[in-house]
């Protein structure tokens, strides 16, 4: 396997470091990590991307060594959508760009799709659906009462970063438990964890990552620089999307997604993947990246 090159984009507001695959003239397909992972969780699919010509890029997030924290301590997901609407221009904003994002990843690509002035030709979530869709797709009371013991059971973790200073300092035991939770049965993940738990190498770095669930839940305003794409969090898509899903997600269940394909826009794909997790990229790469490229092939075309 290709070894990938690494990158640095020294943006005004922050020096973002980032992996790259591919030819440096291929379509650019931008790949943005969730938690708790770094921008090596792309490397099994990131190759079978470069292999039919994309340019895969895909940066440590804010947080994330070897990118360090954000100076304006700032976590929320406009940040998040600015960030990857900088690199996209640090990378000559091509008009024909792929946004694909997992966990984290997955609400700035939501976002954006949502976002009236996307510059991205194609937006793909993985893991996280668009939260506009969820809260418009729900269904009965009957059926949220079945689904929400269970789905508060695997958010446990969620209301245990609020804590103040206990989160951070336990943070290398919590990951490990998290990544046995969200995953399917006997997967082994010893290298990808090894990677998430390099990439949160000081307490700097874990509060970082703490601080995306304490800016998602808190009360707080998002600095002035991305309070505008900070609107377009929870919305709808606007444009249509290839969501993702692992049958055996531990994170979020996938019968959030599976009744939310009628309120997307045309065009759009809602796909289960049977035996794979919350991290089905690394988990089952190659039917990712089969469904990645059949939808990308059957929009091929006039955006």
């Amino acid at each position: 396997m290709t070894a990938p090159d690494a990158l640095t984009f020294s943006l005004p507001h922050l020096d973002v470091a980032a992996l790259s695959w591919g030819p440096p003239d291929g379509r650019l397909a931008l790949c943005l990590h969730g938690f708790p992972d770094s921008a090596w969780g792309w490397h099994k699919l990131a190759p079978m991307l470069a292999d039919k010509g994309f340019r895969v890029v895909a940066p440590f997030l804010r947080g994330y060594a070897p990118t360090g924290p954000a100076a304006d301590g700032d976590y929320h997901i406009g940040a998040l959508m600015y960030d990857a609407l900088a690199v996209h221009r640090e990378l000559g904003s091509p008009a024909d760009a792929v946004l694909i994002g997992h966990d984290w990843g997955a609400f700035a690509t939501n976002a954006i799709a949502a976002y009236p002035d996307t510059p991205f030709a194609e937006h793909i979530s993985i893991a996280v659906p668009p939260v506009g869709a969820i809260n418009r797709t729900r269904g009965t009371i009957a059926r949220q009462l079945r689904m929400m013991p269970r789905q508060l059971r695997n958010s446990w973790y969620i209301l245990f970063f609020q804590l103040p200073g206990l989160p951070e300092r336990l943070l290398p035991r919590v990951i490990p438990r998290l990544w046995h939770d969200w995953g399917p049965a006997g997967y082994d993940t010893a290298t990808e964890l090894d990677e998430a738990l390099t990439a949160l190498p000081s307490p700097a770095h874990r509060r970082a990552a703490v601080g995306y669930y304490r800016a998602m839940v808190r009360p707080s305003r998002p600095a002035d620089r991305y309070a505008e794409l900070q609107k377009w969090c929870f919305e709808l898509p606007q444009v249509p999307i290839l969501h993702l899903q692992g049958e055996q997600d531990g994170a979020m269940q996938a019968g959030y997604c599976e009744p939310m394909l009628p309120v997307l826009e045309p065009g759009s794909r809602v796909i289960v993947i049977p035996a794979a997790g919350h991290f089905l990229q690394i988990e089952r790469p190659q039917v990712a990246a089969e469904a990645i490229l059949d939808y990308l092939g059957d929009r091929r075309g006039p955006r």
